[in-house]
């Protein structure tokens, strides 16, 4: 079994709220002068506590509050996770601080260790997902952690543990859309002042994956220069270093060009009637996507009269190649050898 990791050292994930396991008693530790660090520890649990992040993917600020609040024994349903974007939309949230106010550790609060699967689960993907209650399933899965006994077991290893179930249920989602991102992103060149030329592309993720994710389009385009727009975050390559820069919007990418009726006419000829099968096609490429994709408008058309093209392909019979192909013949070399 792989050793725990050192929650004070390493993450970078985003929690999520859901399911509610119901307050779990914090350790008061050992009092010191006639109890008042005990009677500290019990305030601060008792206490409600406002954590504002910087961005929707604030893995550090995440971090760092969570390792205070778990060493002050603040249990799961005392804390509020929200982003600064979200406070500054909320007409009846508090004005948000310059920075967050943690306690104090209790007396006696060990360093929490917990599984590199959870490090990378929360960092890589959980931190990704577009549901605001991630903040809070991602702390309450490392409070129950730090609690100990059956707890701490099952938000561990229970593979039917709720909280895992939905945690695991939105990593999946994060990874399908990572993959639909590779998938239908569409580059269109544009000419920059300088001359050079830049491909540009224009995609609606679920998810806040379009930083983590360059790194893909980075190693499979590593020669050409690019640029990729979506509302939450833009992500540019000039060949030797990723630029990040804010959310875009629809108008911001180009239009349509030359090279597009090409593929157009490519995907029209490519296009197989005998093979499709309209409910796969949607399970693979969904339906919300295809208002950014170029081919999209030419489905129902090949749909329509895919029935028809096949009929006529089984009617044509079978065709002589135009260059005749030379029969494989085996090679005698190694039994003469």
């Amino acid at each position: 079994m792989a050793r725990d990791t050192c929650f004070s050292t390493a993450i970078r994930p985003e929690p999520v709220e859901g399911l509610h396991h119901g307050h779990i008693p914090a350790s008061t530790g050992s009092a010191r002068t006639g109890g008042e660090d005990a009677q500290a520890t019990e305030a601060s649990a008792s206490q409600r506590h406002t954590i504002t992040l910087a961005h929707p993917t604030d893995w550090h600020g995440f971090r760092t509050a969570a390792r205070a609040l778990v060493q002050a024994h603040v249990p799961p349903h005392a804390v509020d996770w929200r982003c600064q974007a979200d406070a500054a939309e909320d007409l009846f949230a508090p004005e948000p601080a310059a920075s967050n106010t943690l306690p104090p550790p209790a007396p006696g609060a060990l360093t929490l260790r917990v599984p590199p699967d959870f490090v990378r689960l929360c960092g890589q993907q959980l931190i990704l997902h577009r549901d605001p209650a991630r903040f809070a399933l991602m702390y309450r899965l490392l409070w129950r952690m730090a609690q100990g006994g059956s707890e701490a077991e099952a938000a561990r290893h229970d593979p039917l543990d709720a909280d895992r179930l939905l945690a695991h249920h939105m990593a999946r989602a994060v990874a399908r859309d990572m993959h639909k991102m590779h998938a239908f992103v569409r580059f269109r060149p544009v000419v920059e002042p300088d001359g050079q030329t830049v491909h540009m592309a224009w995609f609606e993720p679920d998810h806040y994956i379009t930083v983590a994710n360059a790194g893909f389009f980075i190693r499979r385009f590593t020669q050409m220069r690019w640029a990729i727009l979506t509302p939450d975050a833009s992500v540019r390559w000039d060949g030797q270093q990723l630029h990040t820069g804010p959310g875009a919007q629809r108008s911001d990418a180009p239009p349509p060009d030359a090279g597009e009726a090409l593929w157009l006419t490519y995907y029209r000829h490519i296009f197989n009637p005998a093979r499709l099968k309209m409910g796969m096609m949607k399970k693979e490429m969904p339906t919300r996507y295809w208002h950014n994709l170029p081919e999209a408008a030419l489905i129902t058309e090949l749909a329509q009269t895919a029935h028809e093209r096949s009929a006529q392909m089984v009617a044509a019979g079978p065709t002589t190649p135009r260059k005749a192909i030379a029969p494989l013949r085996p090679d005698r070399s190694r039994d003469r050898g």
